[in-house]
């Protein structure tokens, strides 16, 4: 397979420790969200970027499991069907259709193919223009076994926004036994384990403390907070986020 693969029509249409870890600020500016799968032969070269960007601090490089290739012959370990939602829920909010892996979508506003750096970076600058895009000050801290969120006063923030917490495994080396990449070991970066709201914006500031062992499961070792404008049905722009390791 070459470029990249796209989901079909029919899917498209579908909504499928006391430890203490210094507060991190809203200092990235970009989210970038990887729709990836295991049984993608297109995927693994956008995986390896996803783990070179995950070490660039500006950014908050996540990858996003998707299940929809798993009767290719390989059932994805890492998908989730709410991930498949959330990349045919953008699609549906840019009106493009377009859902395929790997792609690449940038503060919840633009997409771009995820083994393509060239097009990422394009996309990151182009998201960066559009009002509100990670303006909004997000403070994140591990202690006193909790993760402790702030987001800074949204009130010139226009329509809904909803705040997530998003448990990660930083690394994980999946050896594939069939399907287009049988036989690899693909080493997967910054994966989404789960989706937490922690609550919607009221214009006021905000605060939350989630205990850690509520979310350390399935290798999760660090977590990144985001802010973004719309609801799960209908994502928009992310307006902040933050990211940091739990131990």
């Amino acid at each position: 397979m070459a470029g990249r693969r796209v989901a079909p029509a029919l899917l498209i249409a579908c909504f499928v420790t006391s430890s203490v870890v210094a507060a991190r600020a809203a200092d990235p500016h970009a989210v970038l969200e990887l729709f990836t799968s295991q049984g993608c032969s297109s995927c693994p070269p956008a995986d390896r970027l996803v783990g070179q960007l995950a070490n660039d601090p500006s950014l908050i490089a996540l990858s996003i499991p998707i299940d929809y290739w798993d009767y290719l012959g390989w059932r994805d370990t890492l998908a989730n069907p709410a991930h498949s939602a959330r990349q045919r829920a953008y699609a549906r909010a840019r009106g493009d259709g377009q859902v395929y892996t790997p792609q690449i979508v940038v503060n919840g506003a633009t997409d771009a193919l995820g083994s393509d750096q060239g097009s990422v970076e394009r996309a990151i600058v182009q998201a960066n223009h559009k009002a509100g895009v990670m303006s909004l000050p997000v403070l994140v801290s591990v202690s006193n076994g909790a993760v402790n969120v702030n987001v800074a006063s949204a009130d010139k923030v226009q329509g809904p926004a909803e705040v997530w917490l998003c448990p990660l495994a930083k690394s994980v080396a999946v050896t594939i036994g069939r399907g287009e990449n049988r036989g690899r070991t693909i080493t997967y970066h910054n994966v989404v384990r789960n989706w937490v709201k922690l609550g919607s914006l009221s214009g006021t500031q905000a605060s939350w403390s989630v205990p850690i062992s509520q979310i350390k499961t399935d290798g999760i070792d660090a977590a990144a907070v985001m802010v973004q404008e719309g609801t799960r049905e209908r994502p928009g722009i992310i307006l902040g986020a933050a990211y940091t390791p739990l131990q």
